[in-house]
């Protein structure tokens, strides 16, 4: 991804995790720099949304996806790959105490 591009993206990316949280059907968001060398030196990112529950991400398909997916081809068209896998949470692991 062309520097001026990625620049634009991340802007883009910034607004719209901003509205995606603003349907209130997310408790947090996490945009992220995957830490990989490309042969063709682009840039790989990864935005995760935490669904309040099943229902809600169920909602945010139903009335929402389909244009936010609709916008972000109308900004970058080829430009940018884009694909969204559902995780489902199994176990979550804290630290707790000092680590010292």
């Amino acid at each position: 991804m062309a520097q001026s591009l990625e620049n634009s993206w991340l802007e883009w990316t910034r607004e719209h995790i901003a509205q995606v949280l603003g349907t209130g059907l997310f408790m947090d968001a996490r945009l992220t720099r995957v830490l990989v060398n490309e042969d063709d030196g682009s840039s790989t990112f990864s935005v995760q949304y935490k669904a309040s529950s099943r229902e809600a991400l169920e909602i945010y398909h139903e009335k929402y996806s389909e244009s936010y997916i609709k916008l972000g081809h109308e900004k970058f068209g080829e430009q940018v790959l884009s694909f969204r896998t559902e995780l489902e949470l199994i176990d979550e692991y804290r630290v707790t105490g000092n680590m010292n």
